[in-house]
């Protein structure tokens, strides 16, 4: 069927899906098998499935883009190829060969082509995911997979577009904590992140900035996002130390940010060093990254119900600069001197 969007202006986020998907099965015995590419439908799952009773689940989220000169671009999946395979050891899944995760993705993206939307900010997100389909009620991993793939046409993560969102910042609850599984792209993260998130939300705020498990300190990251501090010409983000995720948009704006002449340093910072840096001026902008919302301007923190106003609500020419040029790789506009495109298909 054709694509159910005339107006792409009003597309959503991971609300319409494609006419088909990609699904394999694993067993100890047999290894990857069976299925492929089909028709995008329910599958059979017996009560008992381990992913329903023990989260014994992992996924990533990547894009297709529609270049001006017809091809259809991948935004460096061999990454999330690698990511969701630290993911799998991590929770005692099975590998899955990056080969095999690639190309299943451009042929899925090649089947649906007519569903990578073409209008400015617009693009096909891809969902990869795994889970444990044993059914069984004994706490070990399952012996038996599913690896599917399927594909949504979306617009803006945030309703603001790229325009600078309100940022809450929790004090008390956190996304996770260091030996857990906090640098783990997994759905039991995002469960756990869900009370915070409708607590900012009824405050009037997008999105929750987490502090540390230990000290309720340090930050760490936003819910759907990394973040970057920006000082000037240096931009500041937290390490990764096992409980904040390794993005693959994060790594990026961390090898582009030379090209605008800015230096990047991992470093912890505190809440109440932010905060003051923000009161004197001395932090210039604030932006988080991942592959939903690819860059977001942050325009304030609110933290004990006051509001810390950064770069006076407005879009900083550092964000600015790193967004275009990441979007215009992305979209297959500029040379991509990094070698992070990989051609999907052509449109036919």
């Amino acid at each position: 069927m054709r694509p159910p969007f005339s107006d792409t202006s009003k597309l959503g986020f991971g609300e319409i899906f494609s006419d088909h998907m990609f699904l394999l099965k694993y067993s100890d015995e047999k290894g990857w098998h069976g299925e492929g590419i089909k028709k995008y439908g329910p599958f059979v799952m017996d009560p008992a499935s381990c992913v329903l009773h023990y989260a014994q689940e992992i996924f990533e989220g990547l894009k297709a883009y529609s270049a001006p000169d017809g091809r259809i671009l991948l935004f460096r999946p061999e990454e999330n190829a690698r990511r969701m395979n630290r993911s799998a050891a991590r929770l005692c899944m099975p590998q899955i060969p990056e080969e095999l995760f690639v190309k299943a993705i451009a042929d899925l993206v090649n089947i649906d082509q007519e569903w990578v939307p073409k209008a400015t900010g617009t693009s096909l997100y891809i969902r990869p995911t795994m889970i444990g389909t044993e059914p069984f009620l004994g706490v070990r991993p399952s012996k038996e997979y599913y690896f599917f793939i399927i594909l949504s046409p979306v617009g803006a993560y945030y309703k603001e577009g790229f325009n600078p969102v309100g940022i809450y910042v929790e004090e008390a609850m956190v996304r996770s904590t260091k030996g857990g599984v906090g640098d783990v792209k997994t759905g039991g993260n995002y469960a756990a992140s869900l009370l915070a998130g409708e607590k900012a939300k009824k405050k009037g705020f997008a999105q929750v900035l987490y502090l540390d498990a230990d000290e309720h300190l340090f930050i760490e990251e936003v819910g759907s996002m990394n973040v970057f501090f920006v000082y000037g010409k240096k931009l500041i983000t937290p390490p990764l130390g096992g409980s904040i995720l390794p993005g693959i948009t994060r790594q990026s704006v961390i090898t582009l940010a030379p090209e605008f002449g800015c230096e990047v340093e991992e470093r912890r910072l505190t809440i109440d060093e932010v905060l003051s840096d923000i009161e004197t001026g001395k932090l210039t902008e604030m932006f988080g990254t991942g592959t939903a919302a690819v860059i977001s301007p942050v325009g304030y923190l609110n933290y004990r119900d006051k509001e810390y106003i950064i770069n006076d609500n407005k879009v900083g020419k550092i964000t600015k600069s790193i967004y275009e040029r990441l979007i215009n790789i992305q979209y297959g506009r500029v040379d991509d001197v990094y070698g992070w495109t990989r051609e999907a298909c052509r449109i036919k």
